[in-house]
């Protein structure tokens, strides 16, 4: 199964819908009905579906189907066939994250044989890797067209440890608008690009009062909301004054933590410091940031059926963080109680010649197993 799910290019610029038909044909054929969830505009689509009763709130796995590309990669394999090496299986998404939507789908006659006293539902989304937007028409149906689950288990590689909590994603994009010159008249232009210097030093500092905020539960790695740009571009010629300037910059925030109190402090430093100097020049110029990606942490919820139930399941007797960001958090917000535990490690994600240890897929396959005793007996 972890071969056929590797074998769609479902890199999130592509439709992941051949790959959405191969699932519901499988689950057709063992008589589990499933209901889609398409885009806007009709390309792709996630997949709901129940095993078991449909009267009694069951207990979700959620994986994405898109994965990252693999333009540009060095890998030594084609990383959409599975190759099987040294105990792993190497291919584009074998660890982020169809190895565990494939296992999950590999359970299904396993589930269906029990009987289940508790169902156990299947949510795959799409456009996780871009900003976890396929997901949300999903959950926005949750207690609507499709039942509420009493709790959710997100499979994104963990090595099978149980998340109960992980960082915000907030991306931005910041775009100064200068004044054009020609470079011998300097004074008569209003330059973007040194403009933009003066805001990315802001960040700079902001970055470090967050390093030095520090994270007060001691469980963050990095121990820290994070700041970070990654992308700038601007200008047209070495002789002309700037028009344009356009940064990109993300905050990895804690779970508690407010990001947009860093664009508002951007805003304001932009506004006093670097604006007046812009505008001294020509009233067309400006600053403009704009929030592009907005994924919601997880925050921690002890006791919770999610946590209480995957510490059972995977024999631990405690939680971890992560500092990536995953599903679960919208889920949450949506009222479910959700964790994250899945098979592989973060560190093989989005990497040339990705891989997922075969150790793991067993000790997921067990993690299943008991899912579906306790799914039988009732949870």
């Amino acid at each position: 199964m972890i071969s056929r799910l590797v074998a769609f290019d479902t890199t999130s610029e592509n439709s992941n819908l051949e790959l959405i038909t191969f699932v519901r044909d499988y689950l057709a054929g063992h008589g589990v009905e499933s209901t889609l969830v398409p885009s806007e505009e009709g390309d792709k689509a996630s997949l709901f579906a129940t095993i078991g009763p449909k009267d009694a709130a069951g207990v979700a796995l959620s994986g994405h189907t898109d994965c990252v590309p693999v333009t540009g990669q060095p890998w030594s394999t084609d990383p959409f066939a599975v190759v099987e090496k040294n105990g792993r299986l190497y291919g584009r998404g074998t660890c982020d994250m169809k190895g565990f939507v494939a296992i999950a789908l590999a359970m299904v006659p396993a589930f269906l044989e029990k009987p289940l006293r508790t169902p156990i539902h299947l949510a795959l989304s799409y456009d996780e890797e871009t900003a976890c937007t396929g997901v949300r028409p999903m959950i926005a149906e949750l207690g609507e067209r499709l039942p509420m689950p009493r709790a959710c288990i997100v499979g994104e590689p963990t090595r099978m440890g149980v998340v109960d909590a992980h960082k915000t994603i907030t991306d931005y994009v910041t775009v100064v608008t200068g004044h054009e010159a020609h470079s011998s008249l300097i004074d008569k232009g209003a330059n973007a690009i040194l403009a933009a210097g003066e805001l990315l030093c802001e960040l700079a500092r902001m970055r470090d009062d967050m390093i030095a905020m520090g994270d007060p539960t001691g469980r963050f790695t990095p121990a820290y909301t994070t700041v970070h740009t990654g992308l700038i571009s601007g200008g047209t010629a070495h002789n002309i004054v700037p028009l344009k300037c356009r940064f990109e910059w993300e905050v990895r925030s804690l779970p508690d933590f407010d990001p947009d109190t860093l664009k508002r402090r951007l805003q304001t430093f932009g506004e006093q410091h670097v604006l007046p100097k812009l505008r001294a020049i020509a009233p067309t110029t400006g600053i403009e940031t704009t929030k592009t990606v907005d994924v919601i942490g997880l925050a921690p919820d002890p006791g919770s059926p999610a946590e209480t139930l995957a510490m059972r399941l995977a024999g631990s007797n405690k939680t971890q963080t992560v500092s990536y960001a995953t599903e679960a958090g919208l889920f949450q917000e949506h009222g479910v109680p959700s964790i994250v535990c899945g098979p592989g490690d973060i560190a093989q994600a989005h990497q040339p010649d990705e891989y997922i240890e075969i150790s793991q897929v067993e000790d997921c396959v067990g993690f299943m197993q008991r899912l579906a005793e306790a799914a039988r007996t009732g949870i």
